[in-house]
């Protein structure tokens, strides 16, 4: 479907691709407003209704990005990658691309708004990914000079409901984050067990 845009993008001739609900698309052209960054396997309601939820309380539109590339788990096989693209078609606008760390996701989408989930807030702020305390921070500095915002939602995890309130920030950079108040959104469901036989 999708082979030259997943052979250029995976070969860095281009840094995104963005492809509307309609079909269309575009090289390098990453639409405005808010990313919300996910594996998407799969895709459900719990990721739709928190970029809903963003939409309304930041009054701008929210795209999905998907990045071929896992941090933990390498590169998505092609036959995966159109089988995660697919689930958007006719549905929501999809970015593509290579960029698994939000660090790197600042250099693409600069002044963003990024829409995330408890867990993946709490990855975020794992200095494994960034070499160290010292990386991490650098990573968060790289991403306000960026002009890049968090949004986080909250997120049902070992029995309980936790949220950005739960997270520890570094020092400095708690302005940086926003909570999506519960009663604007919450959606106990996770990809996880929905992939459970």
């Amino acid at each position: 479907m999708h082979t030259p845009l997943f052979a250029d993008l995976l070969a860095e001739r281009i840094a995104t691709m963005t492809i509307l609900p309609g079909g269309e698309m575009r090289s390098d052209a990453p639409p405005n407003g808010g990313i919300l960054a996910g594996a998407f396997n799969p895709l459900h309601r719990g990721h739709e209704r928190m970029a809903a939820a963003a939409v309304k309380l930041t009054g701008l539109p929210v795209a999905f990005e998907l990045a071929l590339l896992n941090a933990d788990k390498g590169f998505l096989i092609h036959d995966e990658i159109e089988r995660r693209v697919a689930q958007f078609a006719g549905r929501h606008t999809l970015v593509l691309s290579c960029a698994p760390l939000f660090v790197q996701k600042a250099a693409l989408y600069p002044g963003r708004t990024f829409v995330l989930g408890y867990d993946t807030a709490v990855r975020l702020l794992a200095p494994r990914y960034y070499g160290g305390e010292s990386g991490l921070h650098a990573a968060l500095t790289t991403l306000r000079q960026a002009g890049c915002h968090l949004l986080v939602a909250g997120r049902l995890t070992t029995g309980r409901f936790a949220t950005l309130a739960d997270l520890a920030l570094p020092a400095g950079y708690a302005d940086m984050f926003t909570a999506l108040p519960a009663a604007q959104f919450r959606e106990d469901i996770s990809s996880t067990e929905l992939r459970k036989p």
